[in-house]
């Protein structure tokens, strides 16, 4: 169940995905998921017009390093010939793969006629991946099931998918107008895996190793997507690909603290790991008081107290019972 995976001409070191979340899959996560097992990573959503034009917040996105030896980007975009320009430039030469975003469903996005508003439109959705294929670089597709409940259709667009040339598709189970709630359409994501030839990963709705690998079974997808749940427990790739991890979550956030301070100023370093570690603290009991310390945090030194404060009893997940 969990293996290698070959995308275009890349072998994958396992089929365990971690979704591009804005705000998170920053370079250091990226590489905490890989050193924990994941197979492939992908940057924070990118608009491919904030390329065109060089925004700064846009081209930080980009951050990456040799270290990284997969490199994955997800662009937003709707005309292709902008995402031509980007899948092109030279912003993205050292990335070997381009996602494209066909399912973000947010209503900003959606009205622009980006993220899931391509999955109306099987014309530009199909020039958009064609003029992304011209980089030379390896194409995939992350979409949703659909649209609305009765407006599913996830095998009839990722024919068109790999019809248009895309190396891998990966579903969302849920549609644009469930966002990120609900009980996800998992024989969408079954029927778009016998429609195509092409890897489909599947995604949504996984907050357990035990789940990931039931949707797996369940859909015969060849892989899974990991999203908000690897923010919740990043252990969670190293228990699905068995990869040895002998770190506690203190020490894993501390190490993600001074990562980001090596390629980001302070004031990010801050946000990313509140952030961070509001997730990790999620279920675990005792925490709450220390929530608002976390988030008042005015400086590293501030914020490291805090950490070990709130993670002093974390384990390595070997000693866990």
């Amino acid at each position: 169940m969990i293996k290698k995976l070959r995308v275009g001409t890349l072998l994958l070191p396992s089929n365990v995905l971690m979704a591009p979340l804005a705000g998170y899959t920053c370079y250091p996560f990226r590489m905490l998921a890989y050193e924990l097992g994941a197979g492939l990573c992908f940057t924070e959503m990118t608009s491919a017009n904030g390329l065109k034009y060089q925004d700064r917040a846009n081209c930080r996105l980009l951050l990456t390093t040799e270290k990284e030896k997969i490199k994955a980007v997800q662009l937003l975009g709707g005309v292709p010939a902008i995402m031509e320009h980007s899948a092109c430039s030279e912003l993205l030469k050292d990335y070997h793969i381009i996602d494209i975003n066909m399912g973000c469903p947010v209503p900003n996005v959606f009205k622009s006629g980006e993220g899931s508003a391509l999955m109306l439109d099987f014309k530009r959705a199909a020039a958009i991946i064609r003029s992304c294929k011209k980089s030379g670089k390896i194409v995939t597709v992350k979409c949703r099931a659909g649209i609305h409940k009765d407006q599913r259709f996830a095998a009839e667009f990722a024919r068109m998918c790999e019809d248009a040339g895309a190396d891998l598709i990966t579903i969302h189970g849920r549609t644009r107008s469930m966002m990120y709630d609900g009980t996800p359409w998992y024989d969408e994501i079954e029927q778009a895996k016998a429609a195509v030839s092409i890897p489909v990963i599947a995604n949504g709705g996984i907050f357990s190793s035990h789940q990931a690998i039931k949707v797996m079974e369940n859909t015969g997808a060849d892989g899974i997507m990991i999203a908000r749940y690897g923010l919740e427990n990043p252990f969670v790739f190293q228990e699905l690909t068995g990869v040895p991890c002998e770190k506690s979550l203190l020490q894993i956030l501390l190490e993600q603290m001074h990562l980001a301070l090596t390629y980001y100023d302070e004031t990010y370093t801050l946000s990313y790991i509140q952030k961070l570690a509001s997730y990790g603290m999620k279920k675990r009991p005792g925490t709450k008081r220390y929530k608002e310390s976390l988030h008042r945090s005015g400086s590293l030194e501030e914020l490291e107290d805090i950490l070990r404060k709130i993670f002093s009893d974390s384990q390595p997940p070997q000693s866990q019972s």
